[in-house]
Order: C-alpha cells, then sequence, then structure tokens
C-alpha cells in the first residue's frame, strides 16, 4: 500500500494560500500542462477566482514527495464558501494553517480552526509572507496560541510545529531568516513529521464518503471523496447508501485518482486515498458508497442552511432579449437547476408566476452564481436581496452575523455610528498600540442582523477612506426586533428612453451621483444614478442642447462633468431596492424601477396594489 498523507490548506483570504500552493506544485516537480505552466496561480483556475482573487471552489491535488502521496485539498477563503471547508475537512488527517505575518489570525482562520480542532486534526502552523517589511512575526505567533487557547486546543495541540515561509519567493524554513531558506522543502518535510498516516482496514468491507461533485460531459455526475475502509476497483458494483438510509445498487463506470491537477483514471484504490468515481447519477454530498454485500452508512455529512434569497426572473425590459444568449425561462430555469448538481448550499423554487426564488449562503455565495451565468451568456433580473426569516414556536427568527473590522483609530468614531444605526452590538474592541503605516489600528467585533449589513461594504470604504478591512461570518438565528435599515437616498430615473448627452447630464449631475456617461442608450423607468434626498426623482439624460445663431462670450467653458460610478454587480446588488431590480446581461449590468412608467406606479400605488 502506497504511504499516503491528506493535507488541507487553510486560510483567511489574500493570506497567500494559493501562491503557497503553487509553490508546492512546481517544486515538486508536479507534470503541468503548457497551460498551467503558464498561469500565475495554477488552483485558482476559474476565471472569476483569479479576477477576485479568492478561491472559490474546492480543489484536489496531489504530488510525489520521496515516495509519499501528499494530497493536498485547497479550500475556500471566504466566509459565504464555508460549508464547503467544513466538508473538504473530512478528507485530511491534517492541516497547514497559513496565516499573514502581518495581519496574524483573521475571522475567517478562527472559523476553519474551530472545525479543524473539532476533527482532532494536527495543525501545522504555517506564517507565510515574511518578506513583507511590516511582518511581526512575533505578535502574529502570540495572537495564535490565544486564538488556540480560546477554541480549548489541548496542551499537545497548542504546542504546534511551526514554518516560516514566503509563498512569493517559493521559499520556507523553521528559521525566520528568509536568507537561510533556499526553497519550499521544509513544509513537505514537517507533513511528513507530523500529519500521521490515514487510519483505516484495507480488509473491511467499503465505505466512501462523498465530500464534493463536479460534472463531466461525458462521465456524467463524478463525486470526489475519501477512502475510509476497504478498496475500489474500476466497473465494480457498489451501493450507494442516501440520506435517507436507502441503499441502491450501481456499477462504478470510472475510478480516478488525483495526480498533480489532474485526474488519471486507475484499475483500483485503496484506504485513506482521495478518489473521484463516476456511475451513480443522482449521487449528492454527504452520502456514503459502500460495498454491495456488507453495506455500512458513514455519518451523514450536515449541509449548511441558506441564509440570503433573491428572486430571479424573465428579463422584461425594453432592450430585453439583444444581448444574451440564453433568455427564456426555459433556459433559465435549466441552469438554475444544473447548478445545484453541484452546489449544494444551493436552493431553488418554482414561483407560481414563473420566477424562481434562490436560496443561498449570502450575498457574495449568489453573486457568484449570477456572474457566472452571465458571462455563460444568460440574460435575466433579479430582485434586492433578502434575509430568510424562520418560525420557531411561534417567534420570527432572522440570521446573524459576527462582524470583524480593523481601521485605523481616526474612523473608529464614523464606524460605530453606522453600526450602531444598523442595529449592530459592540461586543469586543482593542487597540493596537503599534503605529502601523502612520495610524494607530483598532479591531472591533460586532453581532449584527444579516439584513442590517446589506449595502454597507460601499459605506465602510468610503467612510474608511479604503484604509478598513472587513469581514463577517454567520453567527445564530435569533429574534430581530424593528424593521431593516431603510436607504438613505432615493434614485435618478430616466424620464424617457433615448441615448444620453453630455448637455442632459451636465445639467443633472447636481443632484446626486451618476452612474452612466453620455453617450449611453437608457429606457425609460431606468435607474441612472443616486439622489442626494430620499426620494426619487424622474430626470431628463437624454435632453438635446436647443442650437440658436445667438452666442455670449465663454459661453460652456466652465461645464464640467463629473465621472460617473460605474456599478458593477456587486454595487448593483448593494445599491437595489425594494422597488427595483438589477437586469443582468452579458455585455450589461443595469439597475431599473419593477414599474418603469411613473403614472402607471402612481396609479397602483394608489389601489394598494405594490
Amino acid at each position: 500500500m502506497i504511504n499516503i498523507r491528506n493535507v488541507a490548506i487553510i486560510a483567511h483570504v489574500d493570506h497567500g494560500k494559493t501562491t503557497l500552493v503553487d509553490a508546492l506544485l512546481r517544486q515538486s516537480k508536479t507534470h503541468l500542462n503548457k497551460e498551467q505552466a503558464e498561469q500565475e496561480f495554477i488552483m485558482d483556475s476559474n476565471e472569476l477566482e483569479r479576477e477576485r482573487g479568492i478561491t472559490i471552489f474546492s480543489k484536489n491535488a496531489s504530488v510525489l514527495w520521496r515516495g509519499t502521496k501528499i494530497n493536498i485539498i485547497d479550500t475556500p477563503g471566504h466566509a459565504d464558501f464555508g460549508g464547503e471547508v467544513e466538508r473538504v475537512l473530512t478528507m485530511a488527517d491534517g492541516a497547514l494553517l497559513l496565516i499573514d505575518a502581518k495581519e496574524g489570525p483573521m475571522p475567517q482562520t478562527r472559523f476553519v480552526l474551530k472545525k479543524a480542532l473539532e476533527r482532532e486534526l494536527k495543525i501545522i502552523v504555517v506564517v507565510n509572507k515574511i518578506d513583507k517589511p511590516d511582518a511581526r512575526i512575533n505578535y502574529v505567533l502570540d495572537k495564535t496560541l490565544d486564538l488556540f487557547l480560546e477554541l480549548g486546543a489541548d496542551d499537545n495541540t497548542a504546542d504546534f510545529p511551526i514554518i516560516y515561509s514566503s509563498g512569493k519567493e517559493g521559499k520556507a524554513g523553521l528559521d525566520a531568516d528568509l536568507a537561510k531558506m533556499t526553497d519550499i522543502s521544509t513544509i513537505f518535510e514537517e507533513i511528513l513529521k507530523h500529519i500521521p498516516a490515514p487510519t483505516g482496514d484495507p480488509s473491511q468491507p467499503l465505505q466512501m464518503l462523498a465530500t464534493s461533485l463536479s460534472r463531466d460531459n461525458f462521465k456524467g455526475r463524478i463525486a470526489t471523496g475519501r477512502i475510509y475502509n476497504g478498496s475500489v476497483k474500476q466497473n465494480s458494483d457498489v451501493v450507494r447508501i442516501s440520506r435517507d438510509g436507502v441503499a441502491t445498487k450501481f456499477r462504478l463506470t470510472a475510478l480516478m485518482t488525483f495526480e498533480g491537477l489532474g485526474r488519471v483514471e486507475i484499475q483500483e484504490a485503496t484506504v485513506g486515498d482521495i478518489v473521484a468515481i463516476a456511475g451513480i447519477p443522482d449521487i449528492t454530498i454527504g452520502e456514503t458508497i459502500a460495498d454491495p454485500i456488507t453495506p455500512i452508512a458513514l455519518p451523514v455529512l450536515a449541509i449548511e442552511e441558506p441564509t440570503v434569497k433573491m428572486a430571479f426572473s424573465v428579463n422584461n425590459s425594453p432592450f430585453a432579449g439583444q444581448e444574451g444568449e440564453f433568455k427564456t425561462s426555459r433556459q433559465i430555469r435549466e441552469r438554475l437547476y444544473k447548478e445545484l448538481e453541484t452546489d449544494m448550499a444551493l436552493r431553488v423554487e418554482d414561483l407560481p408566476n414563473g420566477d424562481w426564488l434562490v436560496f443561498g449562503r449570502g450575498e457574495l455565495h449568489l453573486a457568484i452564481v449570477i456572474e457566472r451565468m452571465r458571462r455563460e451568456g444568460y440574460e435575466f433580473q433579479v430582485s434586492r436581496p433578502q434575509v430568510i426569516i424562520k418560525v420557531v414556536n411561534g417567534k420570527k427568527l432572522a440570521p446573524f452575523e459576527r462582524v470583524f473590522i480593523e481601521i485605523p483609530q481616526d474612523f473608529s468614531g464614523v464606524v460605530m455610528q453606522k453600526m450602531g444605526m444598523r442595529k449592530g452590538v459592540l461586543e469586543d474592541m482593542t487597540t493596537d498600540d503599534r503605529v502601523e503605516r502612520g495610524f494607530v489600528t483598532v479591531y472591533l467585533q460586532f453581532i449584527i442582523p444579516t439584513g442590517s449589513l446589506f449595502g454597507y461594504r460601499s459605506e465602510f470604504i468610503t467612510d474608511t477612506k479604503g484604509l478598513g478591512l472587513i469581514s463577517t461570518s454567520f453567527f445564530k438565528y435569533d429574534e430581530d426586533s424593528g424593521d431593516a435599515l431603510k436607504r438613505e437616498h432615493g434614485s435618478l430615473v430616466a424620464h424617457e428612453s433615448g441615448v444620453t448627452t453630455l448637455y442632459g447630464l451636465v445639467n443633472t449631475q447636481d443632484r446626486g451621483e451618476l452612474f452612466i456617461g453620455p453617450a449611453t442608450q437608457v429606457y425609460k423607468g431606468q435607474v441612472v444614478g443616486q439622489n442626494s434626498r430620499s426620494d426619487d426623482l424622474r430626470l431628463n439624460v437624454c435632453k438635446v442642447k436647443q442650437l440658436s445663431n445667438m452666442r455670449s462670450k465663454g459661453e460652456g467653458t466652465i461645464e464640467h462633468f463629473n465621472t460617473p460610478r460605474v456599478m458593477e454587480l456587486d454595487d448593483a446588488l448593494e445599491y437595489v431596492g425594494e422597488d427595483e431590480l438589477v437586469e443582468v446581461t452579458p455585455k450589461n449590468v443595469r439597475i431599473r424601477k419593477i414599474i418603469l412608467d411613473e403614472a402607471d406606479e402612481r396609479r397602483k400605488r394608489s389601489q394598494g396594489l405594490v
């Protein structure tokens, strides 16, 4: 039996996890195809991941180091994908906890570390980015030890091995001196030394747990998981034990293991290895693949509950059907239900009016689904995100988030004021006395209703002049007193359809902040900006200047047009109000009123229809 180590790599967003994994793959002489070898971030193979700089989808890779196969499990680093982290940790026997040498342990680090400690995984702490000029290694290690003790780690676990590294330089060592490091091999050596080999008995009946899903156009649905007991062969009969305990017999059509970043077909796999199988068309995450003669189920994996919902519908704006390849109700519905095959945290519900209610773990989770559909050529429209309310024992419970904020001290007042207005409760506040980058840093921790947090991130960036950091993780469902915070500003809405003119925009820019520039096609009822006041304002941005033979000296020379604020998808989802929709096409993201005509809206409002 081949020697195996299963290692998860867990870290907060932007702590260098993907860069470090790239260095491990390259320096272990792992075979990469031409496209992978030329990529800067090999593991972030998805276009969206490279753009946003975060890992969204969990991935597997493997390297061979001195006769030992090391399975590397790359995990998402954002709280909205925390459920996927929990699942993939079931495949690991140990973990590399990657921590930024300046920032120290962050909220997502805390969440994943807690799950890893619950599973009694052996943790190796990797202090990354030691090449940074503002690295503070001793401070970071103190904070990490505090976190271990706070999460209830025993003496053995809290006495964790420490590796210092620079993923960017591709170097690691047991000493914090970068000059003494030559390559990344120290990480491999420490994995072999501290991470235990997988347990299990190859002579026992087969037991494998499906922890992630993918789809292949030829092989169908592919389930990836770890073999806990026994062994499995190509084209063998297996039993799938569903979440309800129902056993169904299937024959495997493919058995694959990971070699580098790719999957290769093999004849047999044994206990401890991570494999991918095909041939079970409706398998879902958390189910057991077992021996057909003596099927024994493993504990079912829990799938996290969604906390946010959005209504998806067919685009019915005046520009409908002009920019998208897939725009019919049937095409959109098929795509949403196809997403359910691989994303277990997503839910889709058909509504009586032909729309769909889509449930997800957070704003980012749903925004990623929308962006992927948009890039595939789909055209549709979505409503404002809303929290999911649960009724338990007659009480209405809403989701709450734990918010972690890191800001310069000068901005703490405005942030605490805004969080207070949004019903945020301050849990903890600490100040770092050291002056970093010219200011003292304050760390704040709040508990806040999820619904009250919608739309705050862009405000936060403005209030802190881009110097603040904010991250969230789901806390719990609890009673929420009062209504959600209403939007402070109304919208500037196009009065008529046409092409925007510089003359029309210059005359209206004093009313608020514009989202569009000149020579842009707009339609009646489209939101073209944010009003400086609380109500909506209809205005003519297509107004043409009346020409005459009369001219005065200096006319038009003092006119200045402010640069409009570009509304990307994330910005639009944060901004959109209850009476507005976001129109999503492959070419544009627009915000519009649900009822485009102002007179029609007034009439329906007076009749109580809206």
